[in-house]
């Protein structure tokens, strides 16, 4: 019977969650939950001089925003160092390691002669196979005794078989002279003990990933399912950067993209199932697997994620929309909607959703229920309100006025009135919506008096009809 899927997502703590991490969880989240198993969270916080607090609260509220739940407590690397030292002590028992007393002096003199000479710079310690009576009573490095024939072979399911020659491997240190762990040796006891099954992370670990299996072959150890996805690119090839804009997951929140079309768009950068470009978070777990992970770095394109977040917005519940929409304003750092805002808006969410890619662009459309009478149209829409098209705005409200409030109704009152002027709908529109919504481009102008209601509508297209010259 084969084991349960446990994947595992682990950052290190000295910045901002970088949406290549994000999709690396992501993969890692999907895989796990798309196969009833278990998806962790280790926070790689050894390096006590860079980690901070702030970042990893920033890294658990990128994973929060995104929808990536994990299971069980956080794991804290720098925690379990004792646990670290242990093995690494074991190691040196049985023989599979060894003291180092080389100093940092020592090994750069032995590296600069190298150099001078032409020869590869790898350490070959003078410490390997010496006499235990030879031991100075001095401070030490326990270092992995690596095969020094032969070639380690990276079975990997992304980038297929990679044959590293062990003569190319130095005989890592795991542990410094000070007692403390290194972070290679940490990252293979945290992934033993925590049961998981399938490392899937970024494939510039791919060369850690043969001398990480001289951890696991010496201590007897099942090595884990490697998977090693490419990095993200910019538009231009290059290696994503602030260059290309934003690179931390909140900066995607506070710039309006919905979480579910940063999944999306995220899940397929890299990865592919046929040719389908929109899916739900049940399809993605249901299809994702590690063959459909390409091996060539994929692109970001923020047309695409536009694309795709449009999608998301206009399928989704309104209500939930409604409450991310409130996230999107907190993380943007704008205000609060006032009750009386997110009542109008909950009203109009059908008619604002269609088309809108962002939260942004949603909340454009939603202009004509944030205003406030009285309303200053823009320039664009002020030059529908001239003096004609105002006195036509105040022959027409007496009509909607006692029209049953319903769109069949106010259709027909609106083409009979434009059939009476002797012209079509389509002049009266320009001037309705400066009215309603003080801009040229908005939602349709029945939509809009059906969520404004009667009283609000006709109070707008009475301050348009008698406010002035335009």
């Amino acid at each position: 019977m084969s084991r349960p899927v446990v994947t595992r997502f682990a950052p290190s703590p000295t910045g901002f969650l970088h949406i290549g991490g994000a999709r690396t969880a992501l993969f890692n989240w999907l895989y796990a939950r798309g196969r009833g198993g278990k998806f962790l969270l280790r926070i790689e916080d050894t390096d006590i001089a860079r980690s901070t607090p702030e970042a990893t609260a920033a890294i658990l509220k990128g994973l929060a925003w995104l929808g990536l739940d994990h299971d069980g407590e956080v794991v804290s690397q720098a925690a379990r160092a004792d646990r670290h030292a242990e093995v690494a002590q074991e190691l040196l028992a049985q023989g599979a390691a060894y003291k180092c007393f080389s100093t940092q002096e020592e090994i750069e003199a032995f590296r600069e002669a190298a150099r001078a000479e032409g020869r590869s710079t790898l350490f070959q310690s003078p410490w390997r196979d010496a006499d235990p009576a030879t031991h100075p009573d001095a401070p030490f490095a326990i270092r992995l005794k690596t095969p020094q024939e032969g070639a380690t072979v990276i079975e990997d399911a992304v980038q297929g078989n990679v044959t590293i020659r062990n003569d190319q491997l130095d005989d890592m240190v795991l542990l410094r002279s000070d007692g403390t762990p290194v972070y290679m040796l940490a990252v293979v006891v945290d992934d033993h003990d925590m049961g998981v099954t399938h490392v899937i992370r970024g494939d510039d670990h791919l060369n850690n990933a043969a001398r990480q299996m001289g951890i696991y072959t010496a201590m007897g150890w099942d090595v884990p399912v490697w998977a090693h996805i490419p990095l993200i690119h910019g538009p231009d090839g290059k290696k994503l950067s602030k260059r290309h804009g934003a690179l931390g997951v909140e900066e995607y929140q506070a710039l309006g993209y919905p979480a579910a079309g940063m999944r999306n768009y995220l899940a397929r950068l890299g990865w592919s199932h046929g040719d389908d470009e929109f899916f739900t978070d049940a399809q993605a777990k249901d299809w994702f697997d590690l063959k459909g992970i390409g091996k060539s770095p994929a692109r970001f394109d923020f047309k695409k994620l536009e694309n795709l977040s449009g999608q998301h917005i206009a399928r989704a519940d309104d209500a939930a929309l409604q409450r991310e929409l409130q996230d999107y304003l907190a993380a943007a750092g704008l205000p609060d909607l006032t009750e009386a805002q997110a009542d109008g808006l909950a009203r109009a969410m059908y008619c604002l959703k269609e088309r809108a890619r962002t939260f942004p662009e949603l909340l454009e459309k939603a202009h004509f229920i944030l205003v406030e009478r009285p309303i200053v149209p823009e320039e664009k829409a002020a030059k529908h309100l001239d003096t004609v098209s105002r006195g036509i705005l105040g022959s027409l409200t007496p009509q909607l006025q006692n029209a049953s409030w319903t769109r069949d109704e106010l259709e027909a009152v609106t083409s009979r009135f434009a059939e009476e002027q002797g012209t079509k709908f389509g002049k009266l529109a320009g001037p309705m919506r400066a009215a309603l919504a003080g801009r040229a481009a908005t939602p349709s102008v029945f939509d809009m008096m059906l969520v404004l209601g009667r009283e609000e509508t006709i109070a707008r297209l009475d301050d348009a009809a008698t406010g002035g010259d335009a």
